[in-house]
């Protein structure tokens, strides 16, 4: 009896075998015919992008299509490289389903390929594209041919909606000259109400102003009494008694201030040789600071130039070191914490205050 079972189990096994085999041999073979070609726009465009118009098309690319032996349905993928790459690391512009032999590419998506692939905003750099055609079954004909563009990309603009007030006149640095390249130091926003600013640092002895457009006069803010602002054209002056460190803070909507002496002696000694940037968005990351420069009129605030700032997070820190460190939870200004300061791609102006870890990030530079 054993013997049957195992003779029917073999037979059984050959019947399998025979069918499967004979299942393969009638399925139809899928031959190329032809690789599709990238016929527009031709190598050696250049795109500068604008910002302004990041939501407009800015190329549209069109390919022959692919030709196989038997009709089949195409999924196409139009890849970008840096030059010379071998798209290992390619990134996708766009992909078509239904056999279409052509997409639209708008500036913003070209934009990101560009700086996902290591381009750096406003410089113009070489890129590869090409087309490839993928199939059921996963059966992919790579593009008989690739081209060269030239892209220049922008760095993300992001809403900022708030007035800045810079200081101005014989009692602040930079003196009277309004010039948009003169370091004029300005007031730090509240990060949670926009109508509140403070700066406490160095004054000498005269009077002062604001202006909230470097290089005008047109929007000034000034003292209207000893305890008023007023915000108009020639505004009035605040008159600062005799050289040292105070604490000025006004409202733009209650349209009150206070200017008092700035006490704390412990606060006024300590100095730091060095602060700077650092976190997920700076261009050191978290292993390495990006220095500010110190002011040489007051040596407790500290400013850094144009600077590129990917999405993610920062903080400030004094002497390359984690001894001493100040953050805080809102965007563009605040202070006070040891939080993680969120921060949006873009170019920054950054304003450092190190008595009170004040920090204004004005963005879009």
């Amino acid at each position: 009896m054993k013997n049957i079972y195992k003779i029917l189990i073999a037979f059984i096994g050959v019947l399998l075998v025979s069918c499967n085999a004979d299942s393969v041999d009638e399925r139809p073979v899928l031959n190329v015919a032809g690789a599709p070609e990238i016929t527009a726009p031709t190598t050696g465009q250049n795109y500068v992008l604008d910002v302004e118009k990041a939501s407009d098309e800015v190329a549209k690319f069109t390919w022959s299509a692919a030709q196989y032996s038997s009709t089949v349905a195409i999924k196409y993928t139009l890849l970008i490289d840096k030059k010379g790459g071998d798209f290992t690391a390619a990134k996708t512009l766009q992909s078509t389903t239904n056999s279409l032999t052509e997409v639209s590419v708008l500036g913003k998506e070209l934009n990101q390929a560009a700086i996902d692939l290591g381009g750096k905003p406003e410089e113009a750099a070489q890129y590869d594209v090409k087309i490839t055609a993928n199939v059921s079954g996963g059966f992919v004909q790579v593009g008989k041919n690739l081209i060269t563009i030239s892209v220049t990309p922008y760095l993300g603009r992001v809403t900022y909606d708030f007035t800045d007030w810079y200081l101005i006149g014989a009692a602040v640095a930079g003196g009277w000259d309004n010039n948009v390249d003169t370091k004029h130091q300005p007031m730090f926003r509240d990060g949670k109400d926009d109508t509140k600013y403070k700066f406490v640092g160095y004054f000498k002895a005269g009077n002062f102003k604001l202006i909230s457009v470097k290089g005008s006069w047109d929007s000034q803010l000034g003292k209207a009494d000893d305890s008023s602002i007023e915000i108009k054209n020639n505004a009035g002056e605040f008159t600062i008694p005799a050289d040292g460190y105070y604490n000025f803070q006004f409202n733009t909507k209650t349209l009150k201030y206070t200017l008092t002496p700035y006490t704390d002696a412990a606060s006024i000694a300590k100095l730091y040789d060095t602060v700077g940037v650092i976190g997920s968005s700076t261009p050191g990351g978290w292993d390495a600071s990006t220095a500010l420069d110190k002011s040489t009129f007051d040596k407790h605030a500290w400013s850094l130039g144009a600077t590129s700032l990917n999405d993610g997070e920062a903080k400030f820190r004094a002497n390359n070191a984690w001894d001493v460190s100040w953050g805080g939870t809102t965007a563009f200004s605040g202070g006070g914490t040891g939080d993680n300061i969120p921060v949006a791609k873009s170019k920054y102006v950054i304003y450092f205050n190190d008595l009170d870890g004040s920090y204004l990030m004005i963005p879009n530079q």
